[in-house]
């Protein structure tokens, strides 16, 4: 985006450009485009209406992000929807930054506040001047890589409980419902497992997040019988891509940090998934 004219105030500063990417704009522009290069072909049944992403530093993650992202070669959508969790306390249950636009190296990525406000017409919102997380942000690159321009609708939740999940995904729904709109989950899966037991609790995770099934989910990682740091986007998601006519959720690849560094005494699992609507429908 152009940024002539653009209050410097107005502006989310990147605080980890440099760190969990990239932050030079062409050696970020340069790595997105290795890993989603590095893809094999994917074909997927209908329109793609969300993705499950990871949000480690892209050494660990970036090429299972890669595998969401990349089925988003040649498609335009008028709005992406990020969800994560917030990995800091800032107070109210769903939080959304009170500035005007997110920036990394790739540049401005404007926030959709009008879209903003119909969420918060029926569900509360707790807005931030600054904030530190990550696991919102680390999606944008890739995002601006596939995508050119777009609006963003950001949402950080505090609270993951399935009733407030449930509630953002109906109010996602409602409000997205006639817009060109992405949907996109940002989570990790388990931490700081042995590898064989990670690999384990990641396989119920993501059976469950194919099979569609947000509340079985929710009752999974609530049990510890499997984790995932961002559950609550996932389960607001999942809920929100069915009410806009999903029907179908493909896991498209599934890798942990134990596969990049070779170290399996405590690893952490990343899962990239799809989630699309039938043609027919």
């Amino acid at each position: 985006m152009n940024e002539t004219g653009v209050d410097p105030r107005s502006v989310r500063e990147s605080p980890i450009a440099g760190s969990w990417y990239p932050g030079d704009r062409k050696a970020l522009l340069s790595a997105v485009q290795q890993y989603l290069q590095a893809v094999p072909e994917q074909r997927l049944v209908g329109e793609v209406v969300a993705l499950v992403s990871p949000h480690a530093g892209y050494l660990y993650s970036g090429q299972v992000a890669a595998h969401a992202y990349a089925v988003l070669a040649r498609k335009k959508y008028d709005v992406v929807a990020v969800i994560s969790p917030s990995h800091r306390y800032y107070g109210g249950d769903l939080l959304v930054t009170s500035r005007a636009y997110y920036r990394t190296p790739l540049g401005l990525v404007e926030v959709a506040h009008d879209l903003v406000s119909q969420v918060g017409g029926q569900v509360a919102l707790t807005f931030v001047n600054r904030d530190d997380e990550h696991s919102l942000e680390i999606q944008l690159p890739f995002l601006q890589v596939q995508l050119g321009a777009f609006r963003l609708l950001p949402i950080m939740m505090q609270d993951q409980s399935y009733g407030v999940a449930k509630a953002l995904g109906d109010a996602l729904a409602k409000t997205l419902a006639d817009k060109r709109a992405l949907l996109v989950a940002s989570t990790d899966l388990s931490h700081f497992h042995p590898y064989e037991r990670a690999v384990a609790l990641d396989r119920r995770a993501l059976a469950a997040i194919e099979r569609f099934d947000a509340e079985g989910l929710d009752r999974d990682v609530a049990s510890g019988r499997s984790e995932a740091c961002g559950y609550g986007a996932v389960v607001s998601v999942l809920v929100a891509a069915r009410a806009l006519g999903a029907d179908r959720v493909t896991v498209l690849r599934y890798a942990n940090s134990g596969d990049v560094t070779g170290d399996r005494t405590r690893v952490v699992g990343y899962g990239a998934a799809a989630i699309t609507r039938s043609q027919e429908t």
